[in-house]
């Protein structure tokens, strides 16, 4: 796993160039975000439980033929399954915030995650819906915690659904 720091300086040694001024303003706004994102990383570990138990139950509110006889969360089983997912997205989020990186994503979700689904016919659509409720929650929490500009935490979540959503189940 990589973050903003290595992943730039990586990309500026492949090249063999000197960090110019974007590189820089972009360290710059990393470094600068740094205190709100370990502020929401923080929140988040501390209310993971409540985030992801409410974010399932406005989910199976919005799609409830979700928890109906045939559908995906049905049973207890895939209940807990669906809400242990949940839970996955939302710790590598945080994973991903701190770092200011999405590798992490790719490296211990995605990857895996695309072939699971796919051979289970999980469907994406209510997936992705979870991931942007739980965004939307957290930047909820962050906004009442203090943190002033939450668009930092959009990159995650919005990185998570577009890459689920490229899939075809």
């Amino acid at each position: 796993m990589r973050d903003a720091v290595t992943s730039l300086i990586k990309n500026y040694d492949v090249a063999g160039r000197y960090l110019d001024r974007n590189a820089i303003d972009s360290l710059k706004d990393y470094f600068e975000s740094g205190k709100d994102r370990v502020t929401v990383a923080t929140m988040i570990s501390g209310n993971a439980a409540e985030i992801v138990r409410d974010s399932g139950t406005k989910l199976f509110e919005e799609v409830p033929e979700l928890l109906r006889p045939g559908g995906n969360a049905y049973t207890t089983r895939r209940y807990s399954a669906c809400l242990r997912d949940m839970d996955y997205y939302l710790r590598y989020a945080s994973y991903a915030l701190v770092a200011g990186n999405m590798d992490v994503l790719d490296e211990r979700v995605l990857q895996g995650l695309r072939e699971t689904y796919n051979s289970l016919g999980v469907p994406i659509g209510p997936t992705v819906s979870g991931i942007q409720i739980m965004k939307e929650m957290i930047k909820g929490m962050a906004s009442e915690a203090g943190v002033d500009n939450t668009s930092f935490l959009d990159e995650p979540f919005d990185y998570m659904t577009r890459e689920l959503g490229e899939v075809s189940v």
